[in-house]
């Protein structure tokens, strides 16, 4: 996996270790249920196609405020109401970190569902616990219930469904990313040493939670993202 940036595949001294490492040993686990022609909506940069082996691979993204599509890697972009491709074209569709960012939700999967050709499959990511982010565009957190009921509702059925991550790993990222952004990123002082003191911080920090999640108790009662694939029948 070292051709995927560390945005996505992250070391141990980042503060978005935890939720960043679950989310790419997962999806790499599903992989391969992609095949044929696939839509990656809300593909950014593609970060993961490196690790994807399909026929044809188009990515898809909004233009709107709150995200700069600065060296992405967009094919077509959608409008909010419709995506500009032909329906029942696409063998399977991955969507991973993008749910959250969409305010008319139900009507980004109708579009979804109509591209689809029946029998195509969808691997989905979306968050749970996350601070908000990439405003004004940050508007949905759905429990495990919910998410599940939102698919089944506009005509996909779960193959399968998981929660990433613990309740101590959710409330230490949570925790990590407050240190990340109200701390750490207030220090002014020499960069070197910042990124050092950073490093230091976020690997201690990470090794802790490691050896808390494994000392306690596993509970998912909070947890930091869902992870399912859908099909269209």
């Amino acid at each position: 996996m070292s051709t995927v940036s560390r945005n996505f595949n992250p070391s141990i001294s980042q503060s978005f270790y935890i939720t960043r490492s679950l989310l790419i040993k997962n999806l790499v686990k599903h992989f391969d249920k992609l095949h044929g022609r696939m839509l990656d909506f809300g593909c950014g940069s593609k970060p993961y196609k490196s690790l994807i082996n399909v026929k044809e691979y188009i990515g898809v993204d909004f233009e709107g405020q709150g995200h700069s599509h600065v060296n992405e890697q967009i094919d077509v972009f959608y409008d909010g109401k419709t995506i500009p491709l032909e329906s029942n074209s696409f063998d399977s569709v991955l969507s991973t970190e993008v749910f959250e960012h969409v305010f008319n939700l139900e009507d980004m999967l109708s579009e979804l569902h109509r591209v689809m050709k029946p029998g195509a499959v969808m691997l989905v990511t979306c968050p749970f616990l996350i601070a908000e982010h990439e405003a004004p565009n940050d508007c949905n957190r759905y429990t495990s219930f919910g998410i599940k009921n939102l698919m089944k509702q506009n005509g996909f059925e779960i193959v399968h469904y998981e929660k990433l991550g613990t309740s101590v790993q959710a409330q230490m990222q949570i925790f990590m990313s407050y240190i990340d952004s109200s701390v750490l990123s207030k220090l002014n002082f020499f960069k070197p040493v910042r990124k050092l003191v950073t490093s230091f911080t976020f690997s201690v920090l990470n090794l802790w939670c490691m050896f808390v999640n494994w000392a306690l108790p596993k509970r998912q009662d909070a947890f930091l993202n869902h992870i399912m694939i859908c099909q269209k029948p």
